[in-house]
């Protein structure tokens, strides 16, 4: 029962402090989320240690839902600049593509086949990145293109099978624990405050905004708007590198049809969740992290409760909805005039 208290408390404390930031809603929508889960799903908030491990629904929606943060932080960035990636799904399935061959077929050192996987991830956002910020081609056209022609590149790589592999530290990426929590919040966590301190703590940040925000007047400050443009999309390609590593260590092979499929969906949405506008502009990174946080529970509650992965995205789509209809001024300011109409009861309470 303390554990419980401690948990709405800490969270009730996070919304209030919040409570005037873009990221209050996503935030909100995830605590009512937690709260129904709390009430009507049967031992969703039930943990237990084994092998000095943390086990549960909780864990999972962490564990699962770290392949969208990772992309979110990149889609976060791309999307500041007023543009969108749409590939990052298949980069996930190169990189997983690449980590296998090297240890499963050429034998090589798990060092090497990390290196290689994230560069494949470099050169594919590299690529996106040249299309956009080089030939001036729109984005959404430059990374379909690699949406289309990556998973054909990550079969071609394969050789059209399935490649296993059991080397424990690649296993350990996606399914290892540290502190009993899994290992693959850490990745989030370090990739969450490298990419804070790069676009915060820097002037890299503020370039990305005024990029997105108004190109021209950036071109005229003496910033040039295509290399940061350019910058942004080999980092997107980074963070889905490394997002196709945790997807293959979780199942332990290369699937190159299925691995990231629609995920850069839920990164956009997520990203779009959190606060971050697809203008471009400012954008929110601790916000797109709710927001993936949100997606993956919502996912996982629909799961708990029997819901057919063929009718889940339906309610799946009310609720992101509902959530971005809520971040509207224009909706909120026409819900604030509206209530000036209400009738009044005694001592002026509405």
């Amino acid at each position: 029962m303390w554990i419980d208290l401690v948990f709405w408390a800490g969270f009730a404390g996070l919304l209030w402090v919040n409570r005037s930031r873009p990221v209050f809603w996503p935030l909100l929508a995830l605590g009512l989320l937690l709260l129904f889960n709390r009430f009507t799903t049967p031992g969703f908030f039930d943990l237990e240690i084994r092998d000095g491990r943390l086990y549960g629904s909780l864990v999972d929606v962490i564990n699962q839902g770290s392949k969208v943060m990772l992309l979110a932080l990149g889609m976060t960035l791309v999307i500041a600049t007023g543009g969108v990636d749409l590939s990052v799904g298949a980069i996930m399935a190169i990189a997983g593509a690449v980590l296998a061959q090297v240890v499963g077929v050429a034998h090589l050192s798990v060092t090497v086949a990390i290196v290689a996987a994230l560069a494949a991830g470099l050169l594919a956002g590299a690529w996106n990145g040249l299309l956009v910020a080089g030939l001036r081609i729109q984005p959404i056209v430059a990374t379909l293109i690699l949406m289309v022609a990556g998973r054909g590149i990550a079969q071609l790589i394969t050789d059209g099978q399935i490649i296993n592999f059991e080397q424990p530290a690649l296993v350990f990426l996606g399914n290892g624990s540290l502190f009993g929590l899994p290992f693959t919040l850490t990745l989030v966590l370090a990739m969450f405050i490298f990419t804070a301190l790069l676009v915060r703590g820097t002037a890299l940040g503020l370039f990305i905004e005024a990029v997105g925000d108004n190109e021209t007047a950036s071109h005229f400050t003496g910033l040039s708007a295509q290399r940061v443009k350019f910058l942004v999309y080999v980092f997107a390609g980074f963070c889905a590198g490394l997002a196709g590593l945790v997807a293959a260590s979780n199942i332990k092979s290369a699937d190159a049809n299925h691995a990231g499929l629609y995920l850069e969906l839920d990164a956009i949405l997520a990203v779009v969740v959190g606060g971050t506008a697809l203008t471009g502009g400012r954008f929110q990174l601790a916000g797109s992290l709710v927001g993936a946080l949100l997606i993956q529970t919502l996912s996982t509650t629909l799961y708990a409760r029997n819901v057919s992965a063929d009718i889940a995205p339906v309610p799946k789509a009310i609720v992101i909805l509902a959530v971005c209809l809520l971040q509207s001024p224009v909706l909120r300011g026409k819900i604030a005039r509206l209530g000036r109409f209400l009738p009044k009861t005694k001592g002026g309470a509405a």
